[in-house]
């Protein structure tokens, strides 16, 4: 069972992104804010659960939320600022949007840059311990992947319908191919030709 919270007795967001250990398309990030008392035993790590669990918790938390949003970067912006500001940027412009205030942050991971003068904790692997991170990383999941399958719609040769924009070898084969796209990291070893990748997760 995850916990409510980190800081007892303060509005608190959680926040958590996706798609930073992809090849192609923007990272996005979410918060969100429960209820103090807020308890769903389905919640968890958006990467332990299945597309369509992903999906049908998508609405239950949208609905139960007291406040939630979507933050997103572009290629872009990735290429320009980096994966890692850039998906802190992302999780400042979720933050941005909410129409409650928090008094605390909590993020998952372990870098995160002040966000105006609210105070934040990092919490390596914190989608897997409080339902607000882990209800951010599902909103972040499936708003990017449904955003991804857009995409492969005007690029199919890239298999983005099941990879997502990461790195599989039949991505990587397609790019060997067709070459990039305008939704490509230019800033990114895009071939992985014996260069270290970008690592998935913070």
């Amino acid at each position: 069972m995850l916990k409510n919270c980190y800081n007892e007795g303060k509005i608190e967001a959680g926040c958590d992104e996706a798609g930073r250990g992809c090849l192609a398309g923007s990272v996005y990030a979410a918060a969100v804010i429960f209820p103090a008392d807020y308890q769903n035993e389905e919640l968890n790590d958006s990467k332990q659960l299945t597309d369509k669990k992903r999906h049908q918790l998508r609405k239950i938390i949208e609905r139960d939320a007291l406040a939630w949003a979507v933050g997103v970067v572009t290629p872009e912006e990735i290429d320009k600022i980096n994966i890692l500001n850039a998906s802190i940027l992302a999780m400042h412009r979720a933050l941005d949007q909410l129409t409650v205030r928090p008094e605390a942050i909590i993020v998952d991971g372990n870098r995160f840059k002040q966000y105006g003068k609210i105070p934040h904790t990092c919490i390596v692997k914190g989608d897997a311990k409080y339902l607000s991170i882990a209800a951010a990383s599902i909103l972040a999941k499936t708003y990017r992947d449904d955003y991804m399958d857009g995409l492969a719609e005007e690029f199919p040769q890239y298999d983005w319908k099941s990879n997502k924009g990461y790195p599989t070898k039949k991505h990587r084969d397609a790019i060997r191919q067709y070459g990039v796209t305008p939704y490509h990291r230019m800033s990114y070893n895009l071939l992985g030709d014996g260069q270290l990748d970008i690592p998935f997760e913070f």
